[in-house]
């Protein structure tokens, strides 16, 4: 399988016969997988490890089919040849994979809005003054932006951010009704 829609015709196809390894039960991982799995009405054999690091080994081994990574512990697979990148998993593509279509991309109709990509934050404590807050954003944002660690982040996969706190907050509400439903839907527990 070399992309999206061959993969899905496969797993529709063979119901319960392909995996989908994972980092371990409830991770973001997993949870970009049964994201897939209900917007596609496909049924995959999730297969948890623990950690990305022994599950792309067995990816790279042959003994799993598909894997939603994270970008930078995956990266050196992919540019070594040893995984194919059928799609990325965020809104956007990635300027490290620049020829790697998105999921939504990829997949058609049935992967309309399909968006699932980790993030890293910095939260303080309730009370926290204000004026310390913006302060805080501001000099990450400023650092995000320098060409430096711009370009770092990206050759990893990653795309830096610095959003304001109510931008923040707002996508941390936006991410946990998300979650929320594939949760339920899904039936996933955390280790």
């Amino acid at each position: 399988m070399t992309n999206v829609q061959d993969f899905i015709k496969a797993a529709k196809a063979n119901p319960g016969k392909l995996n989908m390894a994972s980092s371990g039960n409830g991770t973001s991982i997993h949870l970009a997988g049964e994201l897939f799995k209900s917007m596609t009405g496909t049924y995959m054999l999730h297969l948890p490890y623990r950690g990305s690091g022994p599950a792309l080994m067995d990816m790279v081994a042959g003994n799993a089919d598909v894997m939603f990574d994270n970008l930078p512990s995956s990266m050196a697979q992919i540019k070594g040849g040893k995984l194919v990148a059928l799609a990325v998993t965020s809104s956007r593509r990635s300027a490290a994979l620049p020829d790697v279509p998105t999921v939504e991309q990829a997949g058609g109709a049935a992967l309309k809005g399909y968006e699932a990509s980790s993030w890293f934050g910095l939260l303080a404590p309730a009370g926290t003054p204000a004026d310390v807050v913006n302060r805080v954003q501001q000099e990450v944002a400023k650092a995000l932006a320098s060409p430096a660690v711009k370009e770092r982040l990206t050759a990893q996969g990653a795309i830096p951010g610095g959003n304001t706190p109510a931008e923040f907050a707002r996508h941390i509400e936006q991410e946990h009704v998300k979650w929320a439903g594939v949760v339920k839907a899904s039936g996933a527990k955390v280790d």
